[in-house]
């Protein structure tokens, strides 16, 4: 195997040995020791949330990059490459680099016997990258959780932030918002801040126990000036922002301005008006809604089109009920993933008549009416497959 190889590091990632989700602290700490805990050397901004957080680390990485600050930004998951989920100061790490973590950090973990996940993986190597590019900051995204998340082995940061907290991974995180802010709320850090939009008991025990500061930020802030679109991102503007005013009192407001306008999230309410084209990576009943709302906000009376693929472990049937309503047009597609619903899964969960999905291409071509939306949305592990080659320089 060429050590070098990015598509070799891909597969080593997706192998059945990596490619599970198993919580805990104790396989990142170790193999990051052995790396000499890069994590110590940075100074991170924490976000943890059900939805949101993508968004809020997008804005203030884009704010502080723009002011001149050395940014480390780590997200998941990626759409199109892995290299999107490590960036610095706003370009992606570079796939020989990458091939090179991966079988670097792969190496040292089979000789002590440390059985690393793709995400641990991923994590040590964003936190050795970013310490070797010297960054100032890093925006660091939880993966699934806060408490047990391998992005949590930081022992302090610069705040913690805590997004829209809804039922999604219920198997892991438990069953009610109560449980799950719990869970999110392990991301607080002794004596460093913590803001949020929603008082949960969960997150004021933690701020105490901690001795941290709690923000509550009200959703209030204008976003006529953010690229970002869609009626959930008043609130995590307001989110990012108010973490920004009290880290970074210093930048100046046309500053912030001007980063707003250049923000880029991909795939989340992401408008192509020439096209009438919608991709919004809504993966669970709450960003089902938010999509609802945003349509009948932004394009309400259109006619529609949904192409909708799902995972198995999502509520798909409830997403289904809030987005699809009597003279929709839907598609569904069965993507390349093992939990990946069926187009007969699908159709038996949907209250109204669907097709299956076949490509783009041809649904411009056969229904050529330029009076009708059509809405890409259900699942991140789709778009790869869904979006045309030609199309991905915009989305990025």
């Amino acid at each position: 195997m060429n050590m070098n190889n990015y598509l070799d590091a891909k597969k080593l990632l997706t192998s059945q040995g990596k490619f599970y989700i198993n919580l805990g602290l104790e396989r990142i700490s170790a193999i990051l020791d052995l790396l000499g805990n890069p994590q110590d050397k940075l100074k991170c901004i924490h976000v943890a949330g059900t939805n949101g957080k993508g968004s809020v680390c997008a804005i203030i990485e884009n704010i502080l990059r723009t002011y001149g600050i050395k940014t480390g930004l780590y997200t998941s998951p990626h759409i199109f490459e892995y290299t999107e989920r490590i960036k610095v100061a706003g370009k992606d790490i570079p796939e020989e680099k990458f091939a090179q973590l991966v079988f670097e950090i792969c190496k040292i973990a089979d000789k002590n016997n440390i059985h690393l996940t793709e995400f641990e993986i991923l994590t040590a190597m964003a936190f050795k990258y970013f310490a070797e590019q010297n960054c100032d900051v890093v925006v660091l995204e939880t993966g699934l959780g806060g408490r047990f998340d391998a992005t949590n082995v930081i022992k302090s940061n610069l705040c913690s932030i805590i997004t829209h907290i809804d039922l999604d991974h219920t198997e892991r995180l438990g069953n009610t918002k109560d449980k799950i802010a719990f869970e999110k709320a392990g991301i607080i850090k002794q004596n460093c801040p913590i803001f949020t939009s929603e008082g949960y008991e969960a997150i004021r025990d933690a701020a105490d126990e901690k001795n941290a500061l709690m923000v509550m930020v009200a959703p209030f802030e204008d976003t006529t000036e953010l690229t970002l679109k869609g009626l959930c991102q008043q609130e995590n503007l307001s989110l990012a922002l108010a973490a920004v005013r009290h880290l970074f009192p210093q930048i100046p407001q046309l500053v912030i301005n001007k980063a707003l306008r250049t923000v880029k999230h991909p795939c989340r309410f992401q408008v192509f008006e020439d096209k009438k084209l919608i991709i919004d990576a809504s993966h669970n009943p709450n960003g089902a809604l938010a999509l609802r709302d945003s349509l009948e906000m932004y394009y309400p009376n259109t006619k529609r089109r949904f192409i909708f693929g799902c995972l198995r472990n999502k509520d798909y049937k409830k997403m289904m009920q809030m987005l699809f309503t009597q003279g929709d047009e839907i598609y569904f597609y069965h993507f390349n993933n093992p939990n990946s619903c069926t187009i007969d899964e699908l159709k038996a969960a949907c209250e109204l008549p669907a097709k299956e999905f076949i490509s783009l291409e041809d649904l411009y071509k056969n229904n050529p009416q330029n009076d009708v939306w059509t809405i890409i949305c259900g699942s991140f592990y789709m778009l790869n497959e869904v979006i045309p080659d030609d199309f991905r320089s915009f989305l990025t």
